[in-house]
Parts: C-alpha cells; structure tokens; sequence
C-alpha cells in the first residue's frame, strides 16, 4: 500500500499564506519556465547588488564596502547566464554610480573601478565558456574531473596473478591532468591484451582527442579479433582527420607467457631476455593509424621465460629536438640497464624521469615481466 509524501508547507499555513495578496502570483513567477533557478539568481544578486549600494551611500561606506560588489560580479560571472550578466553588471553600475553621486566621486576610485571592471571581464569569459558547454555553475568543470579520473582507472593494468609483476608510469606534458598518451587494457581468463595509443600533439591540444579515441580503443580491444585494423578502419571513416595516431597492441598469454605484438607506427616494443642479460628490439611493423583504408601490420611472436620483461613506451621518451630516433632508442636500452639491478618496479619512473628531462612531452611506459 503506498503513501503520499507529507506536503512541505502544513495545509493550515498553506490556506493562511494563499490569502496574501500577490504572493501566489510571484511564487508561480519564480518557479516558472525552465531558467527559473537563473532567474531568481539574477534578481537575487540585483538585488543585493542595489541594496549594497544604499546601505554604502547611506549608512557606512566602510561596513559596506563598494568592493564587496566585486564578489557579486564573480559569483554571477560563475553561476549566471551571458544575459543575465549583463543585467547583473548594469546593476552593479547603477549601485557605483548612486554611491559617487551621494557621497562624492573621490568614494568611488579608480582602483575599484579597475577592479570591478577586469572581475567583469572574467565573468563574461567564464559565462561564455559555459554557456557554449550548455551547463550551469561548475557542472563543466566537475565534468572535466570525473573525464580525467576515469582516463587515469583506464590507464590501469588489470590484476595479475603473484607470477607476473607490471608497472605504468604516465607522464603529460607540462604537468597536465591530459595528455595524447592513453592506455587501454582488457582481461579475459589468462588472456591479457594491452593497448598504448599516442596521439599527435600534446598535453591538453592532444587531450580532448585522447578521451574520445580511448573510449572507442577501449570498447574495441577484446571484442574483435584484429584490434589495430579495425582501430584504422573507425579512424579512416571519421570525416575530419585526428592528426596521426600511432598505437602498439600486445596480446600475452599468462599461462604460457607466449605474446604477440602488433605495431601501427609506434616506437618498437623491447624485451629482455633474461637469459643473455640483453634488450632485444621487436620486428613489428605498421603504418601509422587512419592514413590508408586497409592496415597490414607484421606482428612479432615470442615466449616470456621466467625473468624476461616487455617494455612499452611512446616516442616521448626516444624523440627529442636535434637527436635521431635511432640514437634515443640506444640511449633508452642503455638506461634500461639500470631497471636490473634494481628490479623492474623501483627503475620505470627513474627510467622515465631520466629520458623526459630537457624536453617538455608527453610520455608512458608499461613494463610486464614475469619475476
């Protein structure tokens, strides 16, 4: 049997308030129309706004101080509609002015009216933003937050079993939350398959391209059996091109540690063998993603032995001004060295740090071993 919520206004007050003159008709007024919750704002802060401008011209310019007008003009600058700014703003005027006309124009100086004017500005930019993204008050950036934390649970690597070790270490440039690097992975059984895709550009430019494809990679790693050709496909039937996109697919067996590596343009993946001490550079090959319909990549297939590793990265770490890549590639398997002694886990992010230092670019590395 089912129960009707509790009014929230008791009926004996509601029948005494109904009574009001007016007042019924101003409650229908503000809970009108679809941008209600901006209109009521906008006669709220303009309110305030005049009144702030009285009670300083009136009663005490110090206890209400003109400035407080810049906090106004930033809380409609964070919350309000382009429009209604506007409305705001002219309000704000019209409280600076009925101050200088009653107590004087030296009341009002030109450091507050700099003030007001530049928080103006900054409430009109961050109005426009958001009413481009069609959302209100800081909707757009809780957006960008939840987009960046689920980018960054992506770029974990599902659980292994205690004989396997890995280890990912995601560097954006200039510090950003985005990058052009991504990494998708899937676990199916013993059936690992890792993906490290690298946009062009980087940092926040290659950012917004990196979250789309990285849903789309990541729905289709695990669910079809070539994962690089139908990655080029999706890219080749966009109308507008994503610039170049390079990516390296890996698909290992736990059980057995057999893997196979696939290529689109991507820097060569790298293994140690354990056995002679050495890295030994991967034979596959591809063309970069989204350039020709019909990708034909050269796999490369081996066999993981108990200490050997496989080291994915992106050109970050190889490419810098004025250097070959050939020369990077050696500098990086010389650094790798270092990554034995003290195991692979402790030695990624040093690794990392020491080939990034100088230039300012995007970079990732995935390290897989069986200990």
């Amino acid at each position: 049997m089912s129960s009707r919520p509790a009014p929230l206004i008791p009926p004996r007050l509601r029948a005494i308030l109904v009574r009001v003159p007016l007042l019924v008709p101003i409650v229908r007024f503000l809970r009108r129309g679809p941008l209600a919750r901006d209109r009521n704002l906008l006669i709220t802060l303009s309110v305030l706004t005049l009144l702030l401008g009285a009670l300083a011209a009136r009663v005490s310019s110090d206890v209400f101080s003109p400035s407080l007008l810049v906090l106004v003009t930033l809380v409609g600058g964070l919350q309000l509609r382009l429009r209604s700014l506007v409305v705001l703003t002219g309000a704000v005027g019209v409280a600076l002015a009925y101050i200088a006309v009653v107590l004087g124009p030296r009341s009002v100086s030109l450091g507050l009216l700099v003030t007001i004017g530049f928080t103006s500005v900054l409430a009109f930019l961050m109005a426009r933003t958001r009413g481009k993204l069609g959302v209100q008050g800081l909707r757009g950036d809780a957006m960008l937050l939840e987009l960046r934390d689920r980018l960054k649970r992506q770029g974990d690597l599902p659980a292994l079993s205690k004989d396997w070790g890995q280890r990912v270490v995601l560097k954006q440039a200039g510090g950003s939350s985005f990058g052009g690097d991504f990494l998708v992975s899937t676990r199916h059984d013993d059936i690992l398959e890792v993906a490290l895709v690298d946009v062009s550009g980087k940092g926040v430019d290659a950012g917004t391209r990196a979250l789309m494809l990285s849903g789309t990679f990541g729905g289709l790693l695990g669910s079809v059996e070539s994962f690089l050709p139908a990655c080029n496909a999706y890219l080749h039937r966009q109308p507008e091109g994503e610039g170049f996109v390079t990516a390296v697919h890996l698909r290992l067996d736990l059980s057995t540690g057999a893997y196979e590596i696939t290529s689109a343009g991507h820097p060569p993946v790298v293994k140690f063998d354990a056995g002679t001490g050495t890295w030994q550079v991967s034979a596959a090959k591809g063309v970069v993603l989204g350039v020709v319909p019909d990708l034909h990549c050269e796999p490369d297939n081996g066999v993981l032995h108990k200490g050997d590793a496989l080291m994915l990265y992106t050109d970050g770490l190889i490419e810098q001004p004025g250097r070959d890549i050939d020369s990077g590639l050696d500098r990086l398997l010389g650094e790798a060295e270092r990554l034995v002694p003290s195991g692979f886990y402790d030695g990624a992010r040093p690794l990392v740090n020491s080939m990034s230092a100088g230039h300012n670019d995007d970079c990732a590395l995935i390290l897989i071993w069986r200990p």
